[in-house]
């Protein structure tokens, strides 16, 4: 398991986001461009029904049930490149929550305003975002407030336009890059001016407390968990206390 360096958790703790590039690669990449497309292709026909129904956004739309579709998708909860990072960080208690396969269409206003996900009381919530193929400047990359997860920082103001937030960060990335961010922070999409969809994998996850997630919840998926870690981390088994 790879733990961070000092320099990495330094800079987590300072400024509540890291950076993994090249983090998905080679095979496992492909096997995620080839799932992630032809899975968003098929379920894209209902999006768009559920659109008319009002049923859904226009901006943005999830697979459903991924891990029901493919293992890459379960494969990169535990991928080894972020995985020891996630432990280290939330004290080898880390739970998931539940994945998020996006698919972000060419939209000149962005699908969401700046934002953190969960108040400090909450417990450690963090987010990976992966990219699934090259995202460009200005094509609805991920932003982030350098610094904004501690409780000292703030207030921040209420934009029209994600660039006019102060003091903000952008991650346009190749494929395959993986940004870790403390979810505390203020975060957003920044806007797509191109004509190219984002596509992207969101993981979300937690410090583990006691009955947070039901061992239900990803009971479907098993036979995938043969680990004693891998069924603590989808809460198939609980942590010692």
């Amino acid at each position: 398991m790879i733990r961070p360096t000092a320099e990495r958790q330094k800079q987590w703790d300072d400024e509540g986001y890291l950076v993994f590039e090249k983090a998905i690669q080679g095979d496992d990449l492909k096997r995620l461009q080839d799932a992630f497309d032809h899975w968003s292709a098929i379920c894209k026909e209902d999006w768009l029904n559920r659109i008319e129904t009002g049923e859904n956004s226009s901006t943005f739309y999830d697979i459903p049930d991924p891990f029901a579709k493919d293992e890459i998708f379960i494969d990169l909860v535990d991928h080894p490149s972020y995985y020891g990072t996630l432990m280290s960080f939330t004290n080898d208690q880390l739970i998931l929550l539940g994945p998020q396969v996006r698919t972000v269409p060419p939209w000149p206003i962005s699908y969401t305003s700046w934002h953190p996900d969960v108040p400090l009381s909450n417990p450690l919530h963090i987010k990976v975002q992966i990219y699934v193929h090259d995202v460009l400047p200005k094509s609805g990359e991920f932003a982030f407030v350098p610094a904004s997860h501690k409780p000292s920082s703030g207030p921040y103001p209420k934009v029209r336009r994600p660039s006019s937030m102060p003091g903000y960060k952008a991650f346009p990335s190749k494929a395959g890059t993986a940004i870790v961010f403390n979810s505390y922070g203020w975060h957003t999409s920044m806007d797509n001016h191109t004509n190219i969809a984002r596509k992207s994998i969101i993981l979300i996850y937690e410090k583990s407390t006691s009955e947070r997630i039901s061992p239900d919840t990803f009971a479907s998926i098993a036979q995938h968990c043969k680990t004693k870690q891998r069924r603590k981390l989808f809460s198939l088994e609980k942590y010692d206390t």
